[in-house]
């Protein structure tokens, strides 16, 4: 049995925050998002990883093991990841519809979610080979 490194996970999840936080400032003061229009795929996928991780910390235990429930434990990250990601876009949806007048694109939207899940499977990736090494 090996114990996951929940501060090392903590710090990781930190600096995404203020990574994310800091790119995105960034990006509306400068327009990226209007400018280079995949700008937001990066994003999406940096929240992904983000919300992997936050997931991974919060919802599993200090002795995690890989022996038993991986897959499950595989499975509810994603799923959590995945519904961020569809509350997020939903989010985006109203605020397009009420504020911004933009018509709704669904091949986007698909497109930001996939972004999101892809993010959310590199934080698996990343906990395995980072977090877990002692």
């Amino acid at each position: 049995m090996q114990n996951i490194n929940k501060e090392k996970l903590l710090k990781r999840m930190l600096f995404m925050v203020f990574f994310v936080f800091g790119l995105n400032s960034l990006a509306m003061k400068f327009y990226w998002y209007s400018m280079i229009w995949w700008f937001d795929m990066p994003m999406h996928f940096l929240g992904g990883f983000f919300v992997g991780l936050a997931w991974m910390f919060v919802f599993l235990p200090k002795d995690f093991t890989y022996q038993g429930g991986w897959g499950k434990s595989i499975f509810k990250i994603i799923l959590g990841v995945l519904l961020i990601g569809v509350l997020w876009e939903i989010f985006e949806i109203l605020v397009d519809k009420t504020i911004s007048q933009n018509p709704f694109n669904t091949l986007d939207t698909i497109s930001d979610i996939c972004f999101d899940v892809a993010g959310g499977f590199t934080a698996i990736f990343y906990f395995l080979k980072r977090i877990m090494s002692v």
